[in-house]
């Protein structure tokens, strides 16, 4: 298994050109959640010409669909990526789950790129989900573990507007 190492992912997807928004787990993190998460999750530009750039970053760090049997045929391009919304795959940067429309988002990258905050890490500029998109998707996926992320968003959320 590859040693979990966003940056390193989302810097492949720049360096691609891709346009994303980090949702899920690094999000959380990104904006000073303690909860730990040992995978990627962003929300992509289902766009044509950012699925060929897509497709591209992810054969660049050896994408595989995760869980799927070794002997299951995917070609991994943009006509693929078109025809399904979500996807998980196992790469050289670990676990890394693709959602075009994620629940709760309210139309997927568009809606999510227009609140977004834009985040420095390193030398990397990403574009992370506002603090309220990420609690309305954690609201929406309704698992156990969101629900306690959801408390934790909440907090961070109260704190930053001084309540």
């Amino acid at each position: 298994m590859a040693r979990f190492d966003p940056i390193r992912g989302l810097r492949v997807l720049d360096e691609h050109g891709v346009r994303y928004v980090v949702i899920g787990g690094v999000a959380g993190a990104i904006h000073g959640s303690p909860s730990i998460t040992q995978d990627l999750d962003i929300c992509y530009d289902r766009r044509p010409d950012n699925l060929e750039r897509l497709a591209e970053a992810l054969r660049t760090i050896n994408a595989e669909l995760r869980g799927a049997p070794p002997d299951v045929p995917f070609i991994l391009d943009a006509r693929t990526l078109q025809r399904g919304d979500f996807f998980t795959f196992s790469t050289d940067v670990g676990p890394l789950d693709l959602l075009g429309t994620p629940p709760g988002s309210s139309g997927g990258y568009d809606a999510l790129a227009r609140n977004a905050e834009t985040i420095k890490l390193d030398d990397l500029t990403v574009r992370v989900a506002s603090l309220p998109d990420l609690m309305a998707m954690k609201r929406a996926s309704g698992r156990p573990q969101d629900r306690v992320e959801l408390e934790i968003l909440g907090a961070l959320a109260d704190e930053i507007s001084g309540t």
